[in-house]
């Protein structure tokens, strides 16, 4: 993630004041000088890091938290509250108030406009929404074509007409997306290598034309400061009603998402964690705050699982428990559902507790499951389904054809057997319990 290093700042500074017990002004004063620093070292602009730090500190040196059993962890509770409202208090949605809602994408170029308008409307028409991507970029070589590509990949029409003028593609988008029932157009318009004069009047121009209910800035996380100060020069160009951020799962800093709704007063609506199309995820400023602090993202975690839970697999998989039938092949599509959900580090840092950093040396980590996947798919279907008859020269060519070594076939082996131990174990329990449950459902008239 990429609040990484300054989670670990702000952890070391909440550490030394829980070892005081009581505080002292002092004390506070040393844990607000580190804890600046801290932001200033992730890139968050330094007025916007001089007024958070003032509005902790008075909160902080309070008479309520000093003289409070618990003075760390009031204030734990305090940067917590002052960071959920520096990024913007809640998440802020769309305006689908009009019909088609017109999203304009802006942006510099390189920011990711295309990929991740594209990630939006896929993420849309999950809920519901019939999108189409239009392609308002005639300058960067390929543009149109990448656009086709990733609205094929998911599914979605992209609407085109060739290198021509951007206000009339914006203009023609929107009449076709009229007529054939569609009721979000995203216009992926143009970027430059840096904010000029030529690209705000031709952004002005289809703001102009087309009236659109959403212009969407699109900022790159990775550049740090940079990213505000573009943001910034949108907003006043503009009046974008809101921020995509992207990169957000690199090792940046992170400052820019500290930084943007204090420095233009928009809100971040969505970030981009990813490299896969599904990658996206609505910005909740309180659950970030509650990472960057250390105390994870459960609400996070579980709509992940949500979004990436097979039901139809999941009841199939009970009966398969149940009858005690759990196999390779069962196995492997748990590995791959877990795989959906994202990288391991990124599902530990939603853990309260849990330090993401900690997996990069743990015995099941990202290349131990590539390892199993490989593993699992060198076997024949035969052979998942009945792995008691792997001798050893059918290991042999499974580790050969995996590009592994047999100790890691025995070890994969070893593993799957510990499991069906269990489940055969919550097979049993779960049969007992209802043969108690009958028996006591018998008992009942008994006069005990």
């Amino acid at each position: 993630m990429a609040f990484e290093g300054l989670t670990e700042k702000l952890t070391n500074a909440f550490k030394k004041l829980r070892g005081k017990g009581r505080l002292t002004e002092a004390d506070v004063k040393e844990a607000m000088k580190e804890i600046r620093m801290a932001l200033l070292e992730a890139d968050v602009s330094y007025k916007v890091v001089k007024e958070f730090v003032a509005r902790v500190s008075e909160r902080s040196i309070g008479s309520d938290v000093l003289e409070s059993l618990t003075p760390a962890q009031m204030i734990v509770k305090i940067v917590n509250e002052e960071l959920t409202e520096l990024m913007g208090g809640g998440s802020a949605k769309l305006d689908f108030s009009q019909s088609p809602t017109v999203v304009m994408l802006v942006g510099l170029q390189g920011a990711g406009k295309t990929t991740n308008g594209a990630k939006l409307a896929g993420f849309l028409r999950k809920q519901g929404k019939r999108p189409l991507l239009a392609a308002c970029d005639i300058y960067r070589p390929a543009a149109i074509q990448q656009l086709e590509v990733v609205g094929g990949q998911l599914d979605i029409p992209v609407f085109q007409m060739g290198q021509t003028d951007p206000v009339s593609i914006a203009k023609a988008a929107v009449e076709h997306g009229k007529k054939h029932g569609n009721d979000v157009i995203f216009l992926d318009t143009a970027g430059r290598l840096h904010v000029d004069e030529a690209l705000m009047e031709e952004l002005q121009s289809v703001k102009t034309a087309v009236n659109p209910s959403e212009i969407l800035l699109v900022v790159d996380a990775m550049i740090g400061q940079d990213a505000v100060n573009a943001a910034k020069a949108f907003d006043d160009a503009l009046d974008i009603t809101g921020v995509m951020l992207t990169k957000l799962d690199g090792d940046a800093r992170g400052g820019a998402a500290l930084s943007i709704k204090a420095v233009t007063g928009k809100p971040i609506k969505f970030a981009g964690v990813g490299e896969k199309l599904d990658q996206i995820e609505i910005f909740h400023p309180d659950r970030m705050a509650s990472r960057i602090l250390g105390m994870g993202d459960v609400l996070s975690l579980i709509e992940k699982a949500q979004q990436n839970f097979d039901e139809k697999k999941a009841r199939e998989l009970q009966e398969k428990l149940r009858k005690n039938k759990f196999t390779l092949s069962d196995y492997y599509d748990q590995l791959i559902q877990m795989k959906s959900m994202g990288s391991l580090a990124d599902l530990a840092g939603m853990i309260p507790g849990v330090d993401a950093s900690v997996l990069e040396n743990a015995p099941i980590n990202e290349g131990t499951l590539a390892r199993t996947e490989a593993i699992i798919l060198a076997m024949t279907p035969y052979e998942r389904e009945n792995p008691d008859i792997l001798n050893s020269s059918r290991k042999k060519r499974i580790a050969a054809g995996s590009g592994t070594q047999v100790v890691d076939v025995n070890r994969l082996l070893k593993q799957f057997g510990m499991m069906q131990q269990m489940t055969r174990q919550v097979a049993s329990m779960s049969k007992k319990s209802k043969r108690m449950g009958g028996l006591f459902g018998r008992m009942k008239g008994f006069p005990f």
